[in-house]
């Protein structure tokens, strides 16, 4: 039974790798420049992102933060660290600047 739960989390992160993959090469200034206009579309990217983020790093954000107002303050903190990264470089990956908003927030 777990390896099947294991295998369906795989699963999972395969689809949610392939929904981000056609973002990688986006730079935090290219992401404003074509997606900008749509907070939602940019929420979206950004979380897709996160969750390769976490995925890469081995972090169970519901079992590593299981306060749900915690996890609130978590996603403020992660939220500041990605403006001021992508603030100090625009032309940074955009998953570069996220991976090192999740690193900063859950340390």
């Amino acid at each position: 039974m777990a390896l099947g739960g294991m295998a369906q989390a795989d699963e999972e992160m395969d689809r949610i790798l392939d929904a981000a993959m056609p973002y990688m090469h986006h730079s935090c200034e290219s992401m404003i420049a074509n997606y900008g206009d749509d907070e939602e579309k940019v929420a979206e990217i950004v979380r897709l992102m996160a969750a390769v983020s976490l995925f890469n790093r081995e972090i169970d954000v519901l079992q590593a933060v299981p306060d749900e107002a915690e996890r609130e303050g978590l996603k403020d903190e992660f939220t500041e660290a990605l403006e001021e990264a992508c603030e100090a470089d625009p032309d940074a990956l955009l998953a570069g600047a996220v991976d090192t908003a999740v690193k900063d927030a859950f340390d």
